[in-house]
């Protein structure tokens, strides 16, 4: 089918899923050029080229309270995406992470005969394990990006392609790390704080007072400290001292860190790529955390301890997320010369080892091409 224009519709609900789905549709591109893409997500997916039906700023939510208290929005835009994708019958339908939306689409879409996609799968393994069998069901093909996953998930019965985790791909920056230094009069002689007080506005409603409060404590022991604040693109922050440097870019902000206060999250594996000593914390709704105490069985919340199957980073989850416990846990991070923190340095490089090696996207796509499309129902010639 010499010329066929190919379409892909692609969905991603978090700014993470954005990131991860613009350069997963670059490897694409380079593999298929005649595709098109359209579906939802952000402004990183619509710079590679897709077309954005709803953009991620009005359907990332997160929390089981802030969920239930969205649910009809969100229940109303499952059901236009399924009539969007039946009458437009792509080729293909790719999601990526954001399990509460996206098994569920794929439970609509069963029955369509449109091969679908799951990359980045949902974390059934921390709770909700029975959605392996929604993903066997009705998922075509599965992509994971950690190593136990893959052992997990086959575990069950889950056929899954393991690519590795993106955050080893290499980090093309705009400027230099002098220039960044530069860029926010940052003296080298004194230690540097990152804040990392997370991507969704819900989260740094309820992280930036504490974080704020821990700062002015930590000062009294460290006056001279320098503090950026890593700053997701689409939030507010309010109350901002005048003598923190703001850093849209948080790998920017982590690179030129001494150690981080970092939100629960994606961000925390961001910080170990970088080998940046951090202290993770999290504050839920009570609703929300009630659930999780609930239903949540994994020993840790962070990533980073849960590959490390142990606790390499301090985590100060609800009610023990202080300024107090903060800065005890902080405070040897921020000396260069503390046993503490080379420790901590060297573990986290351990598990950057274990995330696999660099080219995860171009594995990722490759593998959705010689899989998912050519399959016995539909076989599509690229």
């Amino acid at each position: 089918m010499k010329g066929y224009t190919k379409k892909i519709f692609i969905v991603a609900g978090e700014p993470s899923g954005d990131l991860h789905g613009g350069k997963l549709i670059k490897a694409l591109k380079i593999i298929s050029p005649n595709t098109t893409f359209l579906g939802h997500g952000g402004d990183y997916m619509e710079k590679a080229g897709m077309t954005i039906i709803e953009h991620i700023n009005n359907i990332s939510v997160m929390g089981f309270y802030e969920v239930l208290k969205h649910l009809p929005k969100i229940l109303q835009l499952l059901k236009r995406t399924k009539k969007i994708i039946l009458d437009l019958q792509p080729d293909h339908v790719i999601l990526i992470d954001y399990p509460g939306f996206n098994l569920r689409l794929a439970k609509h879409l069963s029955g369509s005969n449109i091969p679908i996609t799951y990359f980045i799968l949902p974390q059934a393994w921390a709770w909700k394990p029975k959605r392996v069998n929604d993903l066997k069901k009705f998922v075509d093909h599965n992509l994971s990006i950690f190593p136990f996953e893959k052992r997990w998930y086959e575990s069950r019965g889950l056929i899954v392609d393991y690519v590795g985790h993106p955050f080893v791909e290499r980090i093309h920056l705009n400027e230099s790390f002098k220039d960044i230094y530069k860029r926010h009069n940052i003296n080298s002689d004194f230690p540097t704080l990152v804040l990392l007080p997370g991507s969704r506005q819900q989260e740094i409603d309820k992280h930036w007072p504490i974080f704020l409060d821990t700062v002015k404590k930590l000062k009294r022991d460290f006056p001279q400290i320098q503090i950026v604040v890593g700053k997701a693109k689409g939030t507010k922050i309010t109350n901002i001292p005048i003598d923190f440097k703001i850093e849209p870019d948080s790998n920017k902000a982590i690179l030129i860190g001494t150690a981080a206060i970092v939100a629960s999250g994606t961000a925390t594996l961001e910080c170990a790529i970088s080998s940046l000593p951090m202290v993770v914390c999290y504050k839920f709704s009570l609703f929300s955390w009630w659930i999780v105490k609930l239903f949540v069985k994994i020993k840790y919340s962070s990533i980073v301890n849960l590959i490390g199957k142990k606790e390499i980073v301090p985590e100060l989850i609800q009610s023990d997320m202080t300024p107090k416990n903060i800065v005890e846990k902080l405070t040897p991070l921020l000396n260069p010369n503390s046993n503490h923190r080379k420790t901590m340095v060297l573990q986290l490089k351990k598990i950057k080892k274990n995330l696999g090696q660099p080219g995860v996207y171009e594995r990722a796509a490759s593998s959705i091409i010689t899989k998912a499309f050519y399959d016995d129902k539909k076989k599509h010639i690229f």
